[in-house]
């Protein structure tokens, strides 16, 4: 169980990893979820649940956030499938690197600074 939880944690943090770049792109809840569903198969159910746990935990944030998104225009769909792709690649590098032990990873750190 314990191999089993570690994996829903990672991917959950895979979740709020693409939530966050979506809210790089201003993109509201709705076009997160719809995005993350159509680019990288996570089902808006569990976009959405990582987005209002999020939401609780940075209340101030999201209320701002929402003032701005109000006065921003919406991208465009070319631009932001671009983005979404980007996204997802820069994603799969972030994720490989969980996967790896964190002294595995000190141990890259250290040879290239």
């Amino acid at each position: 169980m314990g191999e089993s939880s570690n994996s829903s944690a990672s991917y959950i943090h895979m979740v709020q990893h693409m939530i966050e770049k979506c809210l790089i792109f201003h993109m509201s809840k709705e076009e997160c979820m719809e995005a993350l569903s159509k680019h990288a198969n996570i089902k808006p159910v569990i976009t959405s649940t990582v987005w209002n746990e999020l939401e609780k935990e940075n209340k101030e944030f999201f209320e701002e956030y929402a003032k701005a998104k109000s006065k921003d225009e919406r991208m465009s769909e070319e631009e932001t499938s671009q983005m979404i792709q980007k996204m997802i690649s820069d994603s799969s590098k972030v994720t490989f690197s969980y996967g790896r032990s964190t002294e595995t990873r000190q141990q890259e750190w250290s040879t290239t600074s």
